[in-house]
């Protein structure tokens, strides 16, 4: 295999990078460049602590790969509430001692996670690979590494695990603790979406997502011939987060600096009707969230209905309609199929079905924004821009990226006391057409205020360093005191 088939997958994201100019973004505790691929596609951390970033007895950081397995793992469950325990399935090679150091994602004084825990060290063995079946590729038959037990004690967030091998070599697994306890927000983060992009093990050989696969030569395929259902029992390619999660990270570390009251769930959560979403003045959907279940919708139209607002900051939400089945186990929820638009049944895309994106979220996806454009101010005497500084027509540099949403007029909206487009952003898409992005918000007969952004780079705009907005920050918090009445 050549080695410019290495360098294009070895590095975790490369594949999707198109789709999303901040890729993962910043992992919460590093600092440094936006640039975290060498030329050998290996990723390349600057961790804040000390500890982490002293890794490997050379003094250099050492992210494990997907094709060598230095460690890699993944948690046999979603959320988990204090009390609960969470199994963790790792696989080591060479067989060694690792360690596993639990942070959770937030402020904390600009460092952004803070590190809660360290397992004991613990014995590394070879899991068996991975089993595939149609594309599908699942690790559920690896034996149990660490079990987790989480205290009462501890904050519900998003936590990360790192794990380490003794010889320097790091991965990562993101997970989430949830209670039931009221709030004025739900954070939910969007698993399900996570794991569509999932193209573990990135080999060249047996990984596949919704979106790619490989050929006989290790060639990237595309979605025609991408797996139709992926496993949640199995690691994180690259360095073991998802592509995404950086958006959700950015809104946290902000969210919490200014110490918005905030619970925290997955969109399975959603799912399985896991969660009282009465008890929330609002959900915030803090990144990019193309997949959502009958349910999910179901569950998310009757808060709104109810009374509860919705804040949707990134662009193509609720885009697939997907199903959820149990692992070959029994454990529900494991298994995500999307038929896309392969083989005979109904079509996927919810627009296609007669339920439109629109009519929940008051705009939905246009299409990809190969480069980054300005955000073009509409309405700035609406309360959403008060005390911004933004005045109409001014341009937000950069803050229309990665994907755009808009107005459809042809397509209904939903029903609504009032609505307004607070943004009409032109914008060249990848064949040089002109087209142009919306961000939206309206008041819902129950006084649920749903709010869309339409772009991938709203969240990073609120937390990210060298994507920081002032105005976007305002705007935010204008927009969430709102519905947390503190205006």
């Amino acid at each position: 295999m050549g080695a410019e088939h290495i360098r294009r997958w070895e590095s975790g994201a490369l594949a999707h990078a198109v789709s999303d100019p901040f890729g993962q973004g910043p992992l919460p505790w590093l600092r440094g460049s936006e640039n975290y691929f060498d030329d050998t596609g290996q990723v390349v951390p600057w961790y804040a602590d000390p500890a982490l970033a002293r890794g490997s007895t050379d003094g250099g950081t050492r992210t494990a790969d997907d094709v060598h397995r230095q460690i890699k793992g993944f948690i046999s469950t979603g959320a988990a509430a204090p009390g609960e325990a969470i199994d963790f399935h790792i696989t080591v090679d060479p067989p060694q001692q690792f360690s596993v150091d639990i942070y959770r994602i937030g402020h904390y004084g600009g460092d952004g996670a803070a590190q809660i825990t360290t397992s004991p060290r613990l014995s590394g063995i070879v899991q068996p690979a991975p089993l595939t079946a149609d594309r599908t590729v699942s690790c559920h038959h690896w034996w149990q590494s660490w079990r987790l037990q989480i205290p009462s004690y501890w904050s519900i967030g998003a936590y990360v695990a790192v794990l380490t091998t003794m010889d320097g070599y790091r991965s990562h697994i993101p997970f989430t603790v949830r209670d039931d306890q009221p709030a004025d927000l739900l954070l939910v983060l969007p698993d399900i979406t996570w794991q569509a992009y999932n193209l573990y093990p990135e080999d060249g050989r047996t990984g596949a997502s919704l979106y790619h696969a490989w050929d006989e030569q290790g060639c990237l395929l595309g979605e025609e011939d991408a797996a139709v259902t992926v496993s949640f029992d199995r690691p994180y390619a690259g360095a073991g987060l998802p592509l995404h999660v950086g958006h959700a990270y950015d809104f946290i570390r902000w969210a919490e600096r200014y110490g918005y009251d905030i619970a925290y769930a997955d969109t399975r959560d959603l799912h399985a009707g896991r969660v009282d979403l009465a008890r929330y003045r609002g959900l915030v959907f803090p990144g990019h969230d193309e997949y959502w279940s009958v349910p999910m919708r179901r569950t998310v139209e009757r808060a709104r209905d109810g009374g509860t607002s919705l804040v949707f900051l990134s662009a193509n939400t609720m885009y697939w309609q997907v199903g959820l089945a149990p692992s070959p186990s029994g454990v529900p929820d494991r298994l995500l199929t999307c038929r896309k638009r392969r083989g005979p049944g109904k079509p996927a895309l919810w627009r296609e079905i007669d339920r439109p994106e629109q009519q929940l979220l008051g705009i939905q996806y246009a299409g990809r924004v190969p480069d980054p454009h300005p955000l073009v101010v509409r309405n700035a005497e609406h309360w959403l821009w008060e005390a911004t500084g933004a005045g109409e027509g001014d341009e937000l540099d950069g803050l229309v990226a990665g994907e755009a949403d808009r107005y459809f007029p042809r397509t209904a909206l939903p029903e609504h006391e009032s609505r307004i487009l607070l943004a009409h952003s032109p914008y060249l898409d990848s064949e040089g057409v002109k087209r142009h992005q919306e961000t939206s918000v309206y008041r819902a007969p129950s006084g649920a205020i749903v709010f869309a952004s339409g772009t991938f780079a709203w969240s990073p705009a609120l937390d990210r360093p060298g994507h920081v907005d002032p105005r976007i920050q305002r705007a935010t918090a204008n927009l969430l005191d709102r519905i947390c009445k503190r205006d």
